[in-house]
């Protein structure tokens, strides 16, 4: 009999005795144990915080690159996940959801790295003018939280549930400590032996604890970040624990909820729409057997259509073969344990009381190729609640499976409503050709959902359904859904990082952020900036060039070059009532006749221009006025090669500000370059 191990203090280790059994969730066979009992957690924490130090030097760009490089080699082994995932329950479409899907985020996160600095911290926003005389400014930073995340994790995507949640705090420069459900641990187990394997990660960036993690969170503090999958029940007792209130520990839960999807009343059977319904509503019951915190609980229909949303379903639903996912033809699996079908079944039963079941049969249904009295499965189950306003157990009670509500609304504000009633929730979903009625549910509906998934037949062939939240938008939800939000993109890194305000002169808050502040010093370049190569560039060296005095046959020259004959450029006689005093230059010519004044012609480090940020015209430039310019290296990001045939470079930021004779700015933009490096 197999005992699974936990990953700890750097070391493979069992716990003490037995504290679960697992079993196969397809024919009830024993196929090990697991424990954690014996292991000193506070030590596990400590271990964690002390060996993040090399994660939180690396710099996000080197983080980035760690991120894709582990996903790659997890793919690489992919085959050996989907044979234990069937372990599960899982159908391969379930399967390819958890592990795929899980991979998938941690290439999402490798691309963030481009949404930051070459540093091992993040400069948010812009800075703020503290002083009259601009010489005292202040800013914010974002640097990693010195201690770990603490992640506690459902049994329904035992790969999944850990990698989406790591791909963020590894970003973010915070190692993990992953406690998986002890009933699918051995899954996680597998793909965490990997990347232990693979020393991809340094040393005490992950840590798993398969058993029950008993004691796990009573050592946490303030450096740390707690986040919680599952039950509302068990993340509220969770939540409320007193180390998490005295300590101010940070919390993030995302709890089951009770998702409905909405069919508008444009979606009238014969439109692709109301087709379109019925197959994702089917989809949402069936994938992962219902076990799913996104899935649909709520179905709710214009009540005309009732009766043909009914038959659509049912029909789908009997033509679903349950069974052993390795046979051909099963379309959905087994539940994860035995124990899930008995609390699966006590809920159906609850809700039995208020509402009918038109639909599946809780002991008279055919499983292929198993027993469905040793393996854990359970029928789909269909209720139709006739007046769900009265009859509200359906807005309080989920059973976690494939059970979903029928019920019927008169007007938008009514499915709304029934829709809020869920007391906060993960998903909604409306299915409507109409971007009217989808406009009005949307903005009633919002305050009280994490996610909305507005589907028609022009986004149906890409969409990626209703059940499944995306790594780059945030996923969680209000109320009863837990109240946190996780992934989310660059929002998702962001919760694992200290925010500091900074103060100072504007020369100590470039040195600080790496980013050029307006007011620090500008030592002129030299050589040229154009003649450095990247290593040699300092953030904060200028070049200061000559002058032009601007003329009118510049801007007709300008207009004829650029086609650009706009009246307040080419009509001096059109000018009553505008801003201009006369004719006016063009922005354009401005910052094209500044490219002439600070660019070194000739062959050099310099690869490319690709981009210009945050252009503005910030003052009239009439003929006669004398502009110059001051080019100043803004920032500095590194990029890797992109094969060994690739020319080594980074991106140099330049900040290109304009000024006339009165030293005042006329135009201000950041110019983008390629810059090659020295050395590759």
């Amino acid at each position: 009999m197999q005992r699974y191990q936990n990953y700890v203090l750097g070391q493979w280790v069992e716990g003490q005795g037995t504290e679960t059994n697992l079993y196969n969730a397809i024919n009830g066979n024993q196929i090990g144990t697991v424990s954690s009992a014996g292991i000193d957690f506070s030590e596990v924490l400590e271990y964690g915080r002390k060996q993040g130090r090399a994660l939180r030097k690396m710099t996000f760009q080197e983080r980035g690159r760690m991120l894709k490089a582990l996903a790659l080699f997890l793919m690489e082994r992919k085959a050996k996940y989907y044979e234990v995932s069937a372990w599960t329950g899982a159908t391969k479409v379930d399967s390819w959801i958890d592990i795929e899907g899980g991979i998938g985020n941690l290439f999402a996160n490798a691309s963030l790295r481009r949404q930051f600095p070459d540093l091992p911290y993040y400069v948010d926003g812009v800075a703020a003018p503290l002083s009259k005389n601009g010489t005292f400014i202040g800013h914010h930073i974002m640097v990693p939280k010195e201690g770990v995340a603490v992640h506690i994790n459902a049994f329904n995507f035992p790969i999944w549930g850990m990698l989406e949640k790591i791909a963020v705090n590894l970003m973010a420069g915070v190692p993990a400590v992953v406690k998986p459900s002890e009933f699918t641990s051995f899954l996680t187990e597998v793909m965490a032996r990997d990347i232990i394997d693979s020393k991809i990660l340094p040393e005490g960036s992950l840590q798993l604890v398969c058993g029950l993690g008993r004691g796990l969170i009573d050592s946490v503090d303030g450096r740390d970040v707690v986040t919680f999958t599952g039950s509302a029940t068990t993340g509220k007792m969770l939540k409320a624990l007193p180390q998490i209130a005295a300590e101010s520990v940070p919390f993030n839960l995302e709890a089951d909820s009770l998702n409905a999807t909405i069919l508008g009343q444009h979606a009238t059977p014969g439109t692709e729409e109301f087709d379109l319904f019925i197959k994702e509503t089917v989809k949402e019951i069936t994938i992962k057997a219902g076990q799913k915190c996104t899935a649909v609980r709520r179905i709710i229909v214009p009540e005309n259509l009732v009766e043909e949303v009914q038959k659509g379903i049912s029909a789908r639903l009997a033509s679903t073969k349950i069974g052993d996912p390795s046979v051909e033809g099963v379309r959905m699996g087994a539940l994860a344990t035995r124990l899930q079908v008995e609390r699966v079944r006590a809920n159906v039963e609850k809700l039995a009381q208020s509402q009918e079941i038109v639909f599946g049969d809780l002991d008279n249904f055919e499983v292929t190729g198993a027993d469905k009295n040793t393996g854990a499965f359970f029928s789909p189950i269909l209720f139709l609640n006739d007046n769900p306003f009265a009859k509200t157990d359906v807005h309080d009670i989920e059973a976690f499976g494939p059970v979903s509500t029928i019920m019927p609304y008169k007007t938008l504000d009514d499915a709304v409503e029934l829709a809020k009633m869920g007391k906060g929730s993960l998903v909604s979903s409306i299915v409507t050709p109409n971007d009217k009625e989808a406009t009005e549910y949307v903005v009633g509906a919002a305050s009280m959902h994490g996610r909305i998934l507005v589907l028609n037949k022009e986004c149906a062939k890409e969409s990626t359904g209703h059940g499944s939240p995306m790594p780059l938008l945030t996923h969680g939800g209000p109320g009863r859904a837990g109240g946190g939000e996780e992934m989310g993109g660059k929002r998702g890194v962001l919760h694992y990082l200290q925010r500091t305000a900074i103060q100072g002169h504007p020369t100590a808050i470039t040195k600080i952020t790496q980013q050029f502040q307006v007011g620090a010093e500008m030592p002129e370049a030299n050589p040229h900036v154009f003649r450095k190569h990247f290593e040699e560039l300092e953030v904060g060296e200028t070049v200061f060039t000559h002058k032009h005095t601007v003329t009118d046959a510049d801007i007709v020259n300008f207009a004829n070059v650029s086609g650009d004959n706009f009246y307040a450029h080419m009509d001096a006689t059109s000018l009553e009532g505008t801003i201009f005093e006369r004719r006016v230059a063009h922005g354009y010519f401005v910052l094209s006749k500044a490219a002439g004044l600070f660019v070194d012609p000739k062959k050099g480090p310099v690869l490319l221009n690709y981009g210009l940020d945050e252009a503005r015209f910030t003052k009239p430039v009439y003929p006669g006025a004398t502009i110059g310019v001051r080019c100043t290296v803004k920032e500095k990001i590194d990029q890797e090669k992109r094969s060994e045939d690739d020319i080594p470079k980074g991106i140099v930021k330049f900040l290109v500000d304009v000024y006339d004779e009165t030293g005042e700015t006329v135009a201000l933009a950041t110019i983008l370059t390629m810059v090659k490096k020295m050395n590759g």
